[in-house]
């Protein structure tokens, strides 16, 4: 099993910054793609951005150049900084790891989810 724990979140205005952070711990592999999804109310939960265990990254197209994913691997941490808010960018925000394991294959992996609420 896997364990994530975010932090941050909360309430900004409309050109402000926030940064969330994860910290994972429990069984993971070194095969591993760790990121962040985002829900709003009566919407699906979409990708935000992840990271494989290369550095390799991936951005929806709705917060290119604006956030930026980070991890550092000795600490089972990721961390997405968010600049240049929107208020479409109010969500709840939920850390996902997908674990691989030889013989198993891809495990999902779900954080509490945190609130980033943008006012206009």
């Amino acid at each position: 099993q896997v364990q994530l724990v975010e932090s941050g979140g909360g309430l900004v205005q409309a050109g402000g910054s926030l940064r969330l952070s994860c910290a994972a711990s429990g069984s993971t592999s070194s095969r591993n793609v760790m990121g962040w999804f985002r829900q709003a109310p009566g919407k699906t939960r979409d990708l935000v951005a992840d990271i494989d265990s290369g550095g390799t990254t991936n951005y929806a197209d709705s917060v290119k150049g604006r956030f930026t994913i980070s991890r550092d691997i000795a600490k089972a941490t990721v961390d997405l900084q968010m600049n240049s808010l929107k208020p479409d960018d109010t969500a709840v925000y939920y850390c996902n790891a997908r674990i691989y394991r030889l013989g198993y294959g891809w495990s999902h992996y779900w954080g509490q989810g945190t609130q980033v609420t943008v006012s206009s």
